[in-house]
């Protein structure tokens, strides 16, 4: 499938985030970005957007932007960027692979919020330019992986934090709805992974940064709708991430869906063991359907 998916879809365009100077960035000549064989990616400056327009005979309106995982110290733009948005093409959903900046002080002046500064302008982005591509600004989705997933519901926990000035961006970064496969959802050492809370808030947090960006401590009756995918055997980020999510959720009165597998691991993208975790997609599908997201 994914083969003629690349065939059929593979088109696309990329977009800049930031017209002008990124917020908070500070210039440092000797950080250059690093992509191996497309599907690595590091050391971003220039945080941007590939668009992979949705096929106009199954057009949806649909939209989903896609963070890759990668503990915030990379990210896997091939299985869980380009593989991905070619899966949502395929059920006419428009996609946009997001190349945020990965949290580091050697450029950025804050570096917590610096991929949440990148997350909220895609948002805002693509809702303010719906009509060009298609989309319903009411059905725009965000999805992420592993340390993407944290940023990915922190997107959704945090879309009225004031990261950078809104004066002439004024859209709504609220996601109408996410999808969050083995994502990291919190900043608590009991059940985070430990490399992306290091790498986004040091070795040294304080409590008030841990319980900020501990996402399933932030959910509100705002929180958008939530699809959840996780391993019982995720040996990287435990289970516990999806499930206090899922938790906080229904406390607060928002569906959501989540998926638990007996195996499966972490990192399986789209799902290549022929196990049951390599169906999550397939729910998912059923899950956007049930939704009115896609035909």
């Amino acid at each position: 499938m994914l083969m003629v998916a690349g065939k059929t879809f593979g088109q696309r365009k990329t977009i800049n985030l930031w017209d002008k100077k990124v917020p908070g960035a500070i210039a440092n000549a000797d950080y250059k970005e690093t992509n191996s064989d497309d599907s690595w990616m590091q050391r971003v400056t220039n945080p941007r957007l590939d668009v992979y327009p949705a096929p106009a005979e199954k057009a949806t309106g649909t939209a989903v932007i896609i963070c890759p995982g990668g503990g915030y110290s990379g990210m896997a733009i091939g299985h869980e960027g380009k593989q991905v948005a070619q899966w949502l093409n395929s059920l006419g959903i428009t996609a946009f692979v997001l190349k945020y900046r990965l949290p580091d002080a050697a450029i950025m002046t804050d570096k917590s919020i610096g991929p949440m500064q990148d997350g909220q302008r895609a948002i805002r982005l693509v809702r303010s330019r719906a009509k060009e591509w298609g989309i319903d600004p009411k059905k725009i989705g965000i999805m992420g992986f592993s340390a993407g997933g944290h940023l990915a519901s922190t997107l959704s926990t945090h879309f009225n934090t004031k990261v950078y000035d809104e004066s002439a961006d004024a859209t709504s970064a609220r996601p109408d709805f996410s999808l969050l496969i083995y994502p990291v959802i919190s900043m608590r050492e009991e059940i985070t992974h430990m490399g992306s809370r290091i790498n986004l808030l040091g070795e040294k947090p304080s409590a008030e940064q841990v319980n900020n960006f501990s996402n399933e401590l932030q959910v509100n009756s705002e929180t958008p709708t939530a699809f959840l995918v996780h391993s019982m055997d995720d040996g990287a980020v435990p289970v516990e991430n999806s499930i206090q999510y899922a938790l906080a959720l229904k406390k607060n009165k928002i569906p959501c869906e989540l998926l638990i597998y007996e195996k499966g691991g972490h990192g399986y993208g789209l799902g290549k063991s022929g196990s049951t975790e390599s169906d999550w997609s397939l729910a998912c599908g059923r899950w956007l359907k049930a939704k009115g997201l896609i035909n």
